[in-house]
């Protein structure tokens, strides 16, 4: 071990990984992202059924496409619509929750008008359950995650029109 390590040992160490991994496992976590000096490693696992699943790169953007002729007033109105269009996003990588127990209504609803400080959702993150205010002002024109839904930091979960 060189003296630019820092005491706590090297990031990439069996070991360490093993803890890690019994960690997601005891805390049901899906991924764990660690940086050490200039080494960085991430765990991630999918879905339910628990198997492990490698980082992947993100997709390329996919090309912008061009309005079809004698239809520019669609896309104009759609860029129009766009402007009045805000998403709530999540704050936090968790699981989704649209209601405070199974038994409740639904935080919010498609049609609903919310405020800034109007509880949306929750979000479930290591067994905290976080309330998430819109911070925005509008209807809700969609609702974009599911209950039990894991939910990735900046996901967009609702759909407003701010022009209401």
């Amino acid at each position: 071990m060189s003296e630019s390590q820092s005491p706590g040992g090297e990031v990439f160490d069996l070991d360490r990984i093993r803890r890690l991994v019994e960690l997601m496992k005891e805390h049901d976590l899906s991924e764990i992202d660690l940086q050490q000096d200039e080494q960085r490693i991430r765990l991630s696992r999918s879905g339910p059924s628990g198997g492990w699943a490698p980082a992947m790169a993100a997709p390329p953007p996919l090309p912008a496409m061009s309005p079809a002729p004698g239809a520019p007033e669609t896309a104009e109105a759609a860029a129009a619509d766009d402007a009045n269009i805000a998403y709530i996003r999540s704050p936090m990588v968790g699981t989704f929750y649209a209601r405070a127990n199974p038994k409740s209504e639904p935080f919010v609803r498609v049609g609903d008008h919310v405020d800034e400080d109007k509880t949306v959702c929750v979000i479930e993150a290591m067994k905290v359950f976080n309330e998430i205010p819109a911070e925005v002002r509008g209807r809700i024109v969609a609702v974009l995650a599911n209950d039990d839904d894991a939910v990735d930091f900046g996901k967009p979960l609702f759909k407003v029109d701010t022009s209401n």
